[in-house]
């Protein structure tokens, strides 16, 4: 029987960020935004994250092309905001027009009104197995009052208090099925169920 990775790793708590890029076309700047929770710390000197995005995604693409990006992280005020970019990429267009967020002073990447944010350019990729890594270099950081942050776990976002009682609940039931490997894989699959198209970076 092959690991069950997703059952295991739907009990990993995580926080939840939206990553931004572009592209220019003609003249033309061209914004993207994405809900992602592979945010990771590599190293402090040089200070160094890392995501980890899905083979073949049109984000992924831009990202590479522009080899800029910023990093939201957000509060729990902002689950609407999350689930909406964690759609496909022209479904979620609409939502990355009338974002509230501002171009970033080192690399012009959308950083929203959010608790924290951060700028990368890109220090190197790896493709590994159905995803690719992406390390960003920081170049920029802020921070505000910190908020309750917006949490993803068990496969849905959560917030501390609701978190810590689906953890109770989950206790009394087998874990199938469940997509927890980030929002943007469970709803792609959540919706393939329904038939709609697919979400993905």
């Amino acid at each position: 029987m092959s690991p069950d990775l997703r059952s295991v790793m739907r009990n990993f708590a995580t926080g939840v960020c939206v990553a931004t890029t572009y592209t220019d076309r003609g003249g033309i700047r061209a914004h993207d935004a994405v809900t992602l929770n592979s945010l990771t710390s590599v190293s402090l000197d040089p200070p160094l994250i890392s995501l980890s995005l899905r083979r073949g995604s049109q984000f992924l693409d831009e990202l590479l092309g522009t080899k800029k990006w910023a990093i939201s992280i957000l509060d729990r005020d902002a689950e609407p905001v999350a689930r909406q970019l964690a759609r496909s990429h022209g479904d979620r267009a609409e939502t990355v027009a009338a974002l509230r967020a501002d171009p970033g002073p080192a690399t012009g990447a959308l950083l929203l009104d959010a608790q924290s944010g951060l700028e990368c350019v890109l220090w190197d990729s790896f493709d590994l197995g159905d995803h690719t890594m992406v390390i960003g270099e920081v170049v920029s950081t802020g921070t505000r009052d910190e908020q309750p942050p917006l949490l993803f776990l068990h496969g849905a976002f959560q917030q501390l208090a609701s978190a810590q009682t689906a953890e109770t609940a989950q206790t009394k039931e087998p874990l199938h099925d469940e997509h927890p490997d980030g929002p943007q894989h469970r709803r792609r699959n959540s919706r393939r169920r329904q038939g709609a198209g697919p979400a993905a970076a």
